[in-house]
């Protein structure tokens, strides 16, 4: 039976922050993880103000932003398997340097659009197998609670990064341009691969050394479907976490709701810290809950996630906004406890292959939302487009939240992940 906070029978102990930080290798993890994501927000920044400066346009600065998830869409599960077929620190390695020399290019100011976002897809290709690595990684180097509070504190703080990268990528970019804030970027994917390179130690391929005959790939990326599919806390998981893609089109409508409202770029930067900042609080005050009830909530959560987008039917001022994005993001802290209990519910050796699955899933849900969001803004307005976001996003929370709760309820599923 697979114990995973709750999901089957037994007692887990609560884990304390100073156990976490004990161990050396996750301490490197941690702030590779400070830098990639606070430059990568300053990119996200850079190219959301480069193409509305350029287009004018709402739709296409929200096609631009959604335009990041179509990588996992296309390569997700596949790239991620990658993660279970090589060692996992060399591959967090190869793919940070690839992604620096990828923002280093699209840097270069006279690069037509259309070559910066095939430069954006390719750089967002590479992030499935490093974040799959990076995933799988973390429970072999944190044991027991000790992930779920070790997850906490890097989900902390890559949402303290976006509010530092969204807070401050407004005045970056006015002050180094869109090119400098580029750059800044690149440097910051290989100072995380020097992390890695010095903090994280070698370990085998998972399943090295053994007499079982060597798997076929796309046969390993259909059972990491099929695993996913065909066990009902699995499934509830990934349904929970697609909620996000109702919520996260604040990300793509930020720059042309700020212009709506009568404010530019420096408003666009604080209303994409808003939603991070609110996430940070949430997810510290999730770790004080028991793993009990930190499941338990996650459908009223989900569905608190969605709530405030549809107070923007009103078009509220700055501050109320900030507020109410700031709201969404504390209760978006339930992604902590689901995405806990789904990596730890996966035999190690499929770890990379399910996180690319869960990933692709929530990625996809993302782009889809941003890209609906983006249109239905060109076709009303942003405000319009968020509000209509905040229903949808609120009735299907219920749904996911309603199937999480019969698959807890029925105990279904355990002796599949068990079993690996």
């Amino acid at each position: 039976m697979v114990n995973v906070h709750g999901m089957a029978s037994g007692v887990v102990q609560r884990a304390r922050w100073r156990d976490v930080f004990g161990h050396a290798e996750f301490r490197a993890l941690f702030l590779a993880g400070v830098l990639s994501v606070a430059g990568d927000q300053i990119a996200r920044v850079a190219l959301s103000v480069l193409v509305f400066d350029r287009t004018n346009s709402a739709g296409l600065t929200a096609l631009t932003y959604a335009l990041t998830y179509i990588p996992d869409l296309l390569f997700g599960p596949l790239l991620a398997g990658i993660a279970d077929r090589y060692p996992r620190r060399t591959v967090m390695i190869v793919t940070d340097i690839a992604r620096a020399v990828l923002v280093a290019c699209m840097a270069v100011q006279a690069l037509p659009l259309v070559v910066v976002i095939v430069l954006l897809l390719a750089l967002q290709a590479f992030g499935s197998p490093f974040n799959a690595a990076r995933a799988a990684t973390l429970p072999a180097v944190l044991p027991g609670d000790h992930y779920v509070l070790g997850k906490a504190a890097n989900d902390m703080v890559v949402q303290f990064s976006q509010v530092l990268g969204f807070g401050f990528g407004g005045a970056v970019v006015v002050a180094v341009g869109t090119s400098g804030g580029l750059l800044l970027d690149a440097a910051t994917f290989l100072l995380s691969a020097a992390l890695v390179t010095f903090g994280v130690r070698r370990r085998p391929v998972p399943g090295a050394g053994t007499d079982a005959p060597p798997s076929n790939y796309f046969r390993d990326l259909a059972d990491g479907v099929s695993l996913v599919a065909r066990t009902p806390q699995l499934r509830s998981l990934v349904l929970l976490a697609t909620i996000a893609g109702f919520y996260v089109t604040v990300e793509g409508l930020a720059v042309p709701y700020a212009h709506e409202i009568g404010h530019g770029t420096t408003a666009a930067g604080f209303l994409l810290a808003a939603s991070p900042a609110g996430a940070v609080v949430g997810m510290w005050l999730i770790t004080k809950w028991e793993p009990e009830q930190r499941l338990r909530l996650l459908g009223p959560l989900a569905i608190l996630a969605c709530v405030p987008l549809v107070f923007s039917f009103g078009g509220p001022n700055l501050v109320t906004t900030v507020a109410l994005w700031a709201l969404s993001g504390l209760a978006s802290a339930y992604h902590l406890p689901t995405s806990a209990a789904f990596v730890q519910a996966i035999p190690d050796g499929r770890r990379g292959q399910a996180f690319g699955v869960a990933s692709t899933a929530l990625k996809t849900s993302q782009g889809l939302g941003i890209l609906l969001a983006g249109l239905l803004a060109d076709r009303w307005s942003p405000t319009v487009a968020l509000g209509t976001m905040g229903v949808a996003g609120s009735c299907a929370a219920l749904l996911a939240g309603s199937a999480w709760a019969r698959a807890r309820r029925a105990g279904t599923g355990t002796s599949e992940m068990s079993a690996g």
